[in-house]
């Protein structure tokens, strides 16, 4: 199980949680499930999110390669300007 950080307002979609662990070996793997487990969060997903692994940040990279070993964390896009 990958350990996910929701970032910002991400976690309001989640029953409130910071972190929440998924079953996933990538990124779209991670969305999809997340998403079935808190649909609240797929409009969030569809606005657009990105994905840090590490420490690198992700923007639609669908098939990022993700473990249980990495730091992972979804992060919304800024809007703004």
């Amino acid at each position: 199980m990958v350990r996910v950080k929701l970032w910002g307002s991400l976690s309001d979609f989640a029953d409130g949680k910071e972190v929440v662990e998924v079953e996933a070996s990538n990124f779209k793997q991670l969305l999809d499930r997340l998403g079935e487990t808190y649909p609240g969060l797929k409009p969030q997903f569809e606005r657009g999110v990105s994905l840090a692994v590490d420490g690198t940040i992700y923007r639609e990279a669908w098939f990022t390669p993700i473990s249980d070993e990495n730091e992972v964390v979804l992060i919304p896009y800024m809007t703004g300007g």
